[in-house]
């Protein structure tokens, strides 16, 4: 790894990139875009074809227009979707063979492989090459690091899986602990006593986890920074971990197609407009709710040009402190896959409910509540999972009550609330206490939404 260009990339991003108004912003990314465009189209035989009949929009510098490309294209087209020639059969043996071996390090190339969580059903694979890594870890020190990069820190970092891209970060002051979520609880207690991180980075339900090992006295740790990543945060976890550790818990927004927002020192989640633009596709505008449009001019081996995702994002409604021009998100709300649905009862359309709708309602209920998990079962059937302090059943009937009252207030017809014991734990799977396990409800991501209000 390019350890000058970590460093040159780590420089501009806390200190040179600067913008004195959301205009220069603007005016900074559509000129990268065009640049970014035109390498892409000489290189990527996809998008060569794709925008065959864009050309007035490119002439025009109407990159705003361009089609929307989804997972399901990218991965369909891989072969002649990435600029470099790799194929998806190489490529997905290359991901598929570490993640047995649990040796992250082999690449094609120069290039880096990883797979995708596929939390959505699709699992990707994506392609990153040592100079993208580099521009990537300078990027991500400047923005996560609680201090110089000339200090010391000892990063412990949590996931399913290591990767090139996490440990090209390692240096002489920096050294980098990879815990493995396939490992046993044990093993993790042990080596975080003896690393004694000055920086955590995990999912929000490890993160959970290893404070309630700090409150227990099974640990004894300090860190300086603590980042939650991959998973929705929740304020039930967020608020624990902070108690525990006493400072404010930082995020990361980091998917498969690239590094979207990271938290300022005030805690609020800004989207990283200075590699990424996110165009919004509203479900509810007046409410701030959407789901992000991205072009990342950045990412030049596998591009991501007008690519929707699959979250769904509530923007802020007032300025951060920080007074940074980069958009700022409220939340991150979950997956369009996690909407509820409910059937209107007089006209018996499908009425979409939004996550925040459910969490809201059971921390309503009671602040009894320590951990849930709420999950649509079937249009008729809702399943709830509680753990409560004191065990106070009286705390299930005030959850479905409020539960109840969403369906009531959108006029939809009542469901059943079943209630089960609560038994999750982290693992290497991604937990989500807001989830719908229904199959082919609804196929179209966007289609429906106009209606809700």
């Amino acid at each position: 790894m390019n350890k000058l260009a970590i460093l040159k990339q780590y420089v501009l991003t806390k200190y040179g990139r600067k913008f004195s108004s959301k205009t220069a912003l603007e005016s900074y990314q559509n000129k990268r875009i065009r640049k970014h465009i035109k390498f892409v189209i000489k290189h990527s035989p996809f998008f060569h074809q794709y925008y065959q009949n864009n050309q007035e929009d490119l002439k025009q510098n109407h990159w705003s227009s361009l089609p929307i490309i989804e997972k399901s294209t990218m991965m369909e087209h891989f072969d002649d979707f990435n600029t470099v020639g790799i194929k998806k059969d190489d490529a997905l043996k290359v991901a598929f063979e570490a993640e047995q071996t649990r040796n992250f390090s082999p690449k094609i190339g120069d290039i880096s492989v990883g797979l995708s969580s596929g939390t959505s059903g699709n699992r990707g694979v994506f392609l990153v090459s040592d100079k993208e890594s580099a521009l990537w870890a300078g990027t991500i020190l400047a923005k996560v690091l609680p201090g110089s990069i000339f200090g010391r820190h000892r990063i412990a970092f949590f996931l399913r899986a290591n990767n090139n891209l996490y440990s090209s970060t390692e240096n002489e002051r920096i050294s980098f602990h990879f815990f493995d979520l396939l490992d046993d609880f044990l093993s993790h207690i042990h080596k975080l006593n003896q690393v004694q991180p000055s920086i955590m980075i995990g999912p929000p339900s490890i993160l959970r986890k290893i404070a309630e090992w700090q409150k227990n006295g099974e640990i004894h740790i300090k860190p300086k920074k603590i980042v939650s990543v991959a998973e929705v945060l929740e304020d039930i976890d967020k608020q624990f971990i902070e108690d525990i550790f006493n400072q404010t818990l930082h995020q990361v927004y980091q998917c498969t197609e690239g590094f979207l927002a990271a938290t300022c020192k005030h805690g609020t989640l800004h989207i990283n407009e200075d590699l990424v633009v996110v165009q919004k596709e509203y479900l509810d505008e007046e409410k701030g709710v959407f789901i992000p449009i991205i072009t990342d001019f950045t990412r030049t081996t596998q591009p991501i040009i007008r690519y929707r995702l699959n979250d769904i994002l509530i923007e802020r409604k007032t300025p951060c402190p920080c007074g940074s021009h980069f958009l700022a998100l409220e939340r991150i709300d979950g997956r369009c896959d996690d909407l509820f649905y409910g059937l209107h009862k007089k006209s018996g359309e499908l009425i979409p409910l939004f996550p925040d709708f459910i969490r809201r309602a059971i921390m309503f209920a009671s602040s009894e509540i320590t951990e849930y998990k709420v999950t649509q079962k079937t249009l008729e059937t809702i399943e709830v999972k509680l753990k409560i302090n004191n065990n106070d059943e009286s705390v299930k009937q005030d959850a479905m009550n409020e539960l109840l009252k969403i369906w009531e207030h959108h006029h939809l017809v009542t469901p059943t609330i079943q209630f089960a014991p609560y038994d999750l734990a982290p693992s290497d799977k991604k937990l989500k206490r807001v989830e719908n396990e229904m199959r082919g409800v609804i196929n179209d991501s966007t289609s429906r939404y106009s209606h809700y209000k």
